[in-house]
């Protein structure tokens, strides 16, 4: 019985050393790791200048940081790591005047719009 038990502890050690590689292995699924504000073209299309903030918020969502020190420019990100592929981003930044919306800066990188 011990010689059995001897026999496989480095069978035991190296499977579970092999459990901790880096490495890709073959046939497993990698999630896809989502990051921020997913912002999409028709989000964007119904802003208008002029709307508040609260109408700004009810389209988009609450911004992922409010800046103290920018209190009229919202930053939108987004990062999506394809199945642990590098990560591809995306940024909106939205201004307001007077707590209008003035403008939009950045858009939408079509590699982001998932078909699903």
């Amino acid at each position: 019985m011990s010689k059995v038990f001897l026999a496989l502890i480095p069978l035991v050690t190296v499977l579970t050393l092999g459990g901790c590689s880096t490495g890709d292995i073959p046939g497993l699924y990698q999630l896809d790791i989502r990051q921020g504000n997913y912002v999409d073209q028709q989000m964007l299309s119904r802003l208008r200048p002029g709307m508040t903030k609260r109408q700004v918020q009810f389209v988009l969502g609450a911004p992922l940081i409010n800046d103290p020190f920018h209190q009229d420019r919202w930053d939108y990100y987004y990062s999506l790591s394809p199945g642990g592929a590098a990560a591809k981003r995306q940024r909106v930044t939205v201004h307001f005047e007077d707590g209008r919306l003035s403008r939009v800066e950045g858009g939408i990188n079509p590699q982001l719009v998932d078909s699903d």
